[in-house]
């Protein structure tokens, strides 16, 4: 939590201003007493209306100074607060967009809304509130303590066992929630992340009937969470009727002594009047004091994991760039025996994988579910760094390339087409910001789409909703082809990225591809054998490790695995149609 703090030092002057501002409009609150206590001896006492009138119009006073330094405070400590939580989400959304792919698999969408959103805006109340009350309330406490020894001694020695009695209380239950709150937040964690689950999955849950069954592990999930709040609750709870048994306890003993000592002509009826009051201060000050410690407790657990996140270094990094030594020749992706171990699993991916493509080949990349496909194709733009071997993109180690000048030279279609609130033209211009929209419509030819596109009202003005959920599957796959295809990439990757598109259309999607820059790389990683058939070299894959590499005639007559795919996708529709 302390790491967080340095983004409130473009803010040093208002948290300065407003601690102070809060301190002033204390010293005048403890004032208040001794005006009532003059009020009492004096003005009550001699029946002076005038003196009483004079001694309201103080307290008058005092009420608007007060109100004016409060209000100038809060302004102060909201705008530092604000300020602050602007800044922490910023850096923190800024070092996400930096983590990858490994480490965002590991930490989960769900968790990082929560840390972006919850945690943030608790942290920030943490920061208004310790700049409003953290300096005030004890400086109350305190200050009352004195302002009683002013009066009489011994009537102050109460405070002086009131106070540290207050202390174990308050401070004992806030160390005992601090762990407590953390478990709750964790649990909170799997509640969202259920959440999320089920309303982006709403549609499977529906066709397969498992709305009880679901209801059921959110129940369980949510009875965990309020079990968890419930305990934490009720150790909090405790904290404002135990303050009350001590300081009305002190309040009673306080009477009790001042009755005496007014009795023996020490102290004044006022004066006691003002004691109890300041012993009126103390309590009010505690609750604020111990309701803030609880608030500063959730903060410094929501700022603890945030802090987490921000320390989480991502293992895909950048260092100086490395020119590029000999002649990379006609080879533009090699393979050099690499294999990749993902965060946490016990066997590789990927095994010894080791190919080289000339510039302008056709690749295509199939197998079996699992089998490492996607594995591959995501070692090039570096999602993921290999754990053996090399990769190299146009003869340098992809480790010596800058991030930037690397996936420049990349247009990759992931398996899940992604697509962005906005019209069509905004999502195609992911791809290069500088495209015209004569470049944008030659890319949805290429991708197929040029047609519905047309057919949209507005054309490329057309709206797409978050996720493309107004499109089909199919519709959505064919403008992120389109999204990569006008970057005009050196290498473009296509990661199952046609499998909601009809044989035809695929056909037709290949074959516009094929007529593009002869000195585009194309990787096609497909489940169909009539995606890749044609492509230059093909690669078969097998539980992580190579299982063949050559064209299609090579792979027919020495790939058993292959020939099994081909003869499963392929043969049988093509007696089918003999019969017919």
């Amino acid at each position: 939590m302390k790491k967080l703090l340095v983004y409130l030092k473009d803010y040093k002057k208002e948290s300065i201003l407003g601690p102070l501002f809060k301190l002033l409009e204390a010293s005048f609150e403890l004032i208040v007493p001794l005006v009532m206590a003059a009020i009492i001896d004096v003005g009550v006492a001699s029946a002076d209306r005038s003196y009483i009138m004079k001694m309201c119009l103080v307290l008058v006073l005092l009420a608007v100074i007060g109100l004016v330094c409060s209000v100038t405070a809060q302004y102060f400590a909201a705008k530092a607060a604000v300020g602050f939580s602007t800044k922490l989400r910023h850096a923190l959304f800024a070092h996400i967009e930096k983590l990858s792919f490994s480490e965002m698999d590991k930490v989960g969408t769900s968790t990082l809304i929560t840390r972006m959103t919850s945690d943030v805006n608790q942290v920030q109340n943490g920061v208004n509130l310790v700049l409003r009350l953290f300096l005030r309330s004890p400086f109350i406490v305190f200050g009352a303590m004195i302002m009683a020894f002013t009066i009489d001694v011994k009537a102050a020695l109460i405070f002086v066992v009131a106070i540290p009695l207050l202390s174990i209380v308050v401070f004992g239950i806030m160390l005992a929630s601090i762990p407590l709150y953390k478990k709750v937040q964790a649990a909170l964690d799997k509640v969202l992340g259920l959440t999320r689950e089920n309303l982006t999955g709403s549609r499977v849950i529906r066709a397969f009937t498992k709305e009880e069954e679901e209801i059921a592990r959110f129940r369980e999930k949510n009875a965990s969470l309020t079990k968890m709040q419930l305990f934490v609750g009720k150790i909090s709870a405790l904290m404002n009727p135990l303050t009350f048994i001590i300081v009305n306890g002190a309040t009673l003993a306080l009477v009790w002594t001042g009755a005496v000592r007014v009795d023996e002509g020490v102290i004044t009826q006022g004066e006691v009047v003002a004691l109890v009051n300041y012993m009126s201060q103390i309590l009010v000050e505690l609750i604020k004091l111990a309701n803030l410690i609880i608030n500063i407790t959730k903060s410094i657990a929501c700022g603890n994991r945030i802090q987490a996140i921000l320390e989480t270094e991502p293992s895909i990094t950048e260092r100086e760039p490395v020119s590029r030594q000999g002649n990379a020749g006609s080879f533009i992706v090699e393979f050099d025996h690499v294999g990749l171990s993902y965060a946490g699993a016990r066997e590789e991916a990927l095994t010894d994988i080791h190919f080289s493509v000339k510039r302008g080949e056709t690749v295509g990349i199939i197998g079996g579910t699992g089998s490492g496909k996607s594995s591959v194709v995501h070692l090039i733009p570096r999602f993921y760094d290999v754990t053996d071997g090399n990769v190299r993109v146009d003869g340098r180690d992809v480790k010596d390339c800058s991030l930037e000048e690397l996936r420049k030279k990349v247009g990759f279609v992931l398996q899940k087409s992604v697509l962005f609130k906005g019209t069509i033209r905004d999502n195609m211009l992911w791809g290069n910001e500088n495209a015209t929209d004569e470049e944008i419509l030659d890319a949805l030819a290429v991708a197929q789409a040029k047609d519905f596109v047309e057919e949209k009202q507005g054309g490329l003005d057309f709206k797409i909703e978050q996720g493309g959920k107004n499109l089909s599957g199919g519709q959505r796959q064919r403008l992120t082809i389109a999204r990569a295809v006008v970057r005009k990439p050196e290498i473009l990757i296509l990661d199952d990225s046609a499998s909601a598109l009809d044989f035809a259309t695929d056909a037709r999607l290949r074959e516009a591809i094929r007529g593009m820059e002869k000195d585009m790389t194309v990787f096609i990683v497909s489940q169909r054998a009539s995606s890749i058939m044609h492509a230059d070299k093909i690669i078969v894959l097998e539980d992580g490790g190579i299982a063949g590499i050559g064209t299609h005639e090579t792979l027919l007559s020495e790939c058993a695995i292959y020939r099994e795919i081909y003869d499963s996708q392929l043969k049988g529709s093509r007696k089918t149609e003999a019969v017919g």
